[in-house]
């Protein structure tokens, strides 16, 4: 132990130990405290995020103890109280951290980096593809369109992932912190938990990976399949990469290698990559535009006539609109904490372009359901169907939630998987939708869709012209 020094290292969403900058750097110098903060940020993002990522703790504390034998401190407050305090009490050189670029990280840095002191914060890349300096557009600006800036990723080429640290050693003598076994990060999630759990993925850095494996293995297809509502042709990895139990550049590394030795299906594992390039897209949108989750990124869509309550809004996240592939999929998050991309598409267009209900409403409450919930792909992917947002889906473009459902679920397989006595259904997941309930909610045990044709025509109409008077 002579010579060496203490690091503090800050878990912030990065929970494995291969591709962490943050890790290895901390582990420069001698042994490490990895300390994780139960803090007011926190706790007040959604419930179904803090849900996972209590898993994705649980995970890489039993994946620690069986390296080195000693897990994770977990403290409870704020990182500008609690983090110098631990400093003081091992004398720590550093704090390092993995930077994660929302604007309510940034404020909690820069508050412990002001409490800190002499102790340096130090931040590593670890959350994207590619350090946002090495991207921008000729004239030195952000990219705003979504084409040229994947083009931009792809001749920049992401960094390879660093291997994980050979011996990882935990400094002695660490405070008592909060007994993991018996934190509950999410006690609103109350009986809608237990139905998570049934759902649920496994969690941690080697299911991740194995789950990367498994999907390359049988890519072929999913360029086409991973719109299909009754095939699970995608690769299950939202979550893992939202809690940073694998880093998007391994998936890049690992996806380029088995591509190149043509041990995939080339063009559907590139267009896999496309999918991660459009996550980081929005990444880089919103550090240069913090506000992406709260302002139009287009100021004139601050004068557009949105509604902000009433019963068609409590009835989209109640999920009985009547709409059977919007309500699918709202029973689907409710179930599992998930929902297929392309229904998010259609819930989102129908909130917004059908009941002219503000974005930010459809925003919310995917964030307090999504277990795979990621605050810089939430923020965009909700502007870009409103059509409020950078190189966003125009206004007049109205996702029909029947005839969508019809190609792309054609045997009504994913309806009635979700909705209970949908076409006779008997479903056991759409029976599980009903343990999560509150208890004000008053929903129908037995599926019965609209006569919906005349009223979405009504709708889409309404809200043409509520578009066209804005852009008057």
């Amino acid at each position: 132990m002579d010579g060496h020094v203490t690091t503090i290292f800050w878990l912030c969403r990065d929970f494995r130990v291969a591709d962490n900058t943050a890790l290895v750097a901390a582990l420069k110098n001698g042994p490490i405290a990895p300390v994780f903060l139960i803090d007011k940020m926190l706790m007040e993002q959604g419930a179904a995020s803090r849900w996972r990522l209590q898993r994705a703790l649980a995970a890489f504390d039993a994946d620690l103890r069986r390296r080195c034998g000693h897990g994770v401190l977990i403290l409870r407050g704020e990182a500008e109280d609690e983090l110098p305090k631990l400093a003081r009490r091992i004398s720590a050189s550093a704090v390092h951290v993995t930077d994660w670029p929302c604007p309510q990280m940034r404020r909690v840095q820069d508050q412990a980096r002001k409490a800190l002191g002499d102790v340096p914060l130090l931040l590593h890349m670890g959350h994207l593809l590619i350090h946002p300096r090495m991207v921008h557009t000729k004239t030195g600006g952000a990219y705003k369109v979504y084409t040229p800036f994947a083009r931009a990723v792809r001749e920049a080429g992401p960094d390879q992932p660093i291997a994980a640290p050979r011996r990882i050693e935990i400094a002695p003598d660490l405070p008592q912190g909060e007994v993991l076994d018996n934190l509950n990060l999410a006690p609103d999630m109350r009986s809608g938990a237990a139905v998570l759990e049934r759902h649920a993925l496994d969690p941690g850095e080697a299911a991740a990976l194995a789950r990367l494996d498994d999907f390359l293995s049988h890519a072929k297809g999913y360029g086409e399949d991973r719109d299909r509502l009754d095939r699970p042709a995608t690769s299950g990895l939202s979550e893992a990469l939202a809690v940073g139990e694998i880093s998007p550049r391994t998936i890049w590394a690992i996806s380029m290698r088995r591509i190149q030795a043509g041990d995939t299906a080339a063009d559907d594992a590139r267009k896999f990559l496309s999918e991660v390039l459009w996550r980081e897209f929005a990444w880089h949108l919103l550090i240069e535009f913090p506000q992406m989750d709260h302002r139009p990124w287009r100021e004139e869509w601050s004068r557009f006539p949105w509604k902000s309550h009433g019963a068609g809004l409590d009835a989209w996240t109640q999920a009985r609109t009547g709409i059977p592939a919007v309500d699918a999929g709202q029973r689907e998050m409710r179930v599992t904490g998930r929902m297929h991309n392309r229904v998010r598409m259609i819930t989102a267009s129908y909130l917004t372009k059908h009941l002219m209900i503000d974005w930010k409403q459809g925003l919310r409450h995917f964030q307090d359901s999504l277990t795979d919930w990621d605050p810089a792909s939430n923020a965009m992917n909700w502007q870009w169907v409103a059509g409020s947002g950078p190189d966003a889906s125009p206004f007049f473009r109205i996702f029909n939630p029947v005839t969508q459902a019809q190609k792309f679920d054609p045997d009504a397989t994913y309806l009635k998987r979700w909705l209970a006595g949908y076409r006779g259904s008997k479903s056991p997941d759409a029976k599980d939708y009903f343990d999560t309930l509150p208890r004000d909610w008053q929903v129908p045990s037995a599926y019965a869709a609209g006569d919906d044709a005349q009223e979405l025509a009504d709708r889409r109409q309404a809200a043409l012209e509520a578009y066209a008077k804005m852009r008057d």
